[in-house]
């Protein structure tokens, strides 16, 4: 009976090292990129042509379980819309739940239409349905206030507002399992510049962030809405960008 026992356990961690190893590490073209940054999430890179600040690359956050798959943030037009949702069903063999915008612009929104055509609810705060409407961008066909939980597989997807900064909507993604915060352009790459400031509230920005990192303190991985993922460093960084000196 024991040996049976020892026989499963080991068939079961056998599986699951199998699992991790063929999952696909991503998928790269010259206008989109998909990386595999932790076990159960990707990022997906984007290229929005901007008047301001000329072509910028621009992240959202993937997180999958048994076959399920949840976006936070589309690619930047539905044509890499349909490239990253063809991959997810073709490659990665997941079937996506729901996309997730984390604030009314452009390099969250774009795509949605992509998502809508092939029947994948979209989500958004009631704050992000009503600026998304006024702007005529591409609209998330339900709404939410303040924090709003999913499944993907048997795993919680968290979406929190903790407060006003690059926009007054806007909010992050956690993906508890993995530690994982897709922070949005609420959150800055080290080194960054202030950015789009036409709908931010400047004062607020590093009090929102401060309250953020209290809220997720055991954040090992975070994805910044544009630029290159790190650690509870961006958040720190961010902090201090917006301060007043």
């Amino acid at each position: 009976m024991i040996r049976h026992y020892l026989l499963l356990s080991i068939c079961f961690l056998f599986s699951l090292i199998t699992t991790a190893q063929t999952a696909p590490k991503g998928f790269v073209a010259d206008d989109i990129s998909i990386v595999k940054v932790a076990d159960h999430v990707y990022q997906h890179i984007t290229y929005f042509n901007s008047e301001t600040f000329g072509k910028v690359s621009c992240n959202g956050m993937i997180v999958f379980d048994k076959g399920e798959a949840i976006i936070f943030d589309t690619p930047v037009s539905d044509s890499t819309s349909a490239v990253l949702l063809d991959w997810l069903a073709d490659s990665l063999k997941c079937k996506v739940k729901a996309v997730i915008a984390t604030h009314f612009h452009e390099d969250c929104v774009a795509g949605l239409n992509e998502f809508h055509r092939r029947g994948i609810p979209s989500y958004g705060s009631n704050k992000t349905i009503a600026s998304a409407t006024l702007a005529k961008f591409p609209v998330p066909q339900k709404g939410f206030d303040g924090n709003l939980t999913l499944k993907v597989g048997k795993r919680n997807v968290e979406t929190a507002f903790v407060g006003e900064g690059h926009t007054k909507d806007n909010v992050v993604g956690y993906f508890p399992s993995e530690k994982a915060l897709f922070g949005g352009c609420l959150i800055k790459e080290l080194d960054a510049t202030k950015g789009n400031l036409a709908d931010a509230n400047v004062d607020a920005w590093p009090a929102t962030v401060t309250r953020l990192k209290a809220k997720y303190p055991g954040t090992r991985i975070v994805i910044p809405g544009h630029g290159k993922i790190g650690d509870l460093a961006l958040l720190d960084y961010t902090i201090r960008l917006f301060e007043k000196k």
